[in-house]
């Protein structure tokens, strides 16, 4: 995959689908990669079939990009900036971006420090819990710097431990990454986010918060109920798709 140099670290991503489609830009979750995400649950053969360019990021600390052990290098303003930056390296003025939990986070900074740039913006897995905060992540860090599994008591705990072993992270890069990149958006913020905007989450994702009470937060956002889905299963969701692809359209 190729990589492009930002903030003195090597960053890969992917360029792929029709090359004079309009651009999407796709930003993963914590402990995913451009692969996982996007790849592997369909998303670059959907919006490739519907004549989008798609292009995909590594995140800092995950998939193919450098990986940093400061924490200070992963607040979502930084992580907004990479993606900027990709689209200054691939000479793209615009594009719509949608990004998946952490993804969700970094696309509404985004929003807010590059706004000319952003044509649409879809949040998936992550609603109102981006303002409230996110409870039951408080030993996460611990369990990913734990020498086995077994050491890893509490269900998310563990649920994010294994993802990590089962995506062959760097987990001392996820460690740093999930001290620093949860950090809140206020009401204001997201009052200022202008962009047309999804916010998408399953009813049965019990780490998201209300998709719906976030859009009424947004100027011109509308919010989707992904049924039966839980946080990690949503991204793939047909229904998920349809509606990112109806919403692309409309935008």
């Amino acid at each position: 995959m190729p990589h492009f140099e930002h903030d003195r670290l090597s960053l890969a991503y992917f360029d792929e689908g029709e090359p004079s489609g309009d651009p999407v830009l796709l930003i993963h979750g914590f402990a995913s990669n451009k692969a996982v995400n996007w790849i592997n649950p369909g998303w670059l053969k959907t919006l490739g079939d519907a004549g989008y360019r798609v292009v995909a990021i590594d995140n800092r600390g995950h998939g193919e990009s450098d990986k940093p052990y400061d924490k200070e290098a992963y607040t979502p303003e930084i992580m907004a900036g990479d993606a900027a930056a990709l689209l200054r390296h691939l000479k793209i003025d615009r594009a719509h971006v949608m990004g998946y939990s952490m993804g969700a986070r970094i696309t509404a900074f985004l929003c807010l420090a590059q706004p000319d740039m952003v044509r649409s913006a879809i949040l998936g897995g992550l609603g109102l819990g981006m303002v409230e905060g996110l409870g039951g992540w408080e030993g996460i860090a611990t369990a990913l710097r734990a020498p086995s599994i077994d050491d890893v008591s509490g269900d998310r705990p563990r649920m994010f431990r294994a993802f990590a072993d089962q995506t062959k992270s760097d987990r001392f890069a996820l460690a740093a990454c999930i001290e620093t990149s949860r950090k809140k958006l206020t009401p204001e913020q997201a009052g200022r986010i202008n962009a047309p905007t999804l916010v998408a989450v399953g009813t049965k994702d019990d780490i998201a918060g209300s998709p719906q009470d976030l859009a009424d937060l947004m100027p011109n956002a509308t919010a989707l109920d992904i049924p039966g889905r839980d946080h990690m299963l949503a991204v793939g969701d047909r229904v998920f798709k349809a509606a990112a692809l109806e919403f692309l359209a409309a935008h």
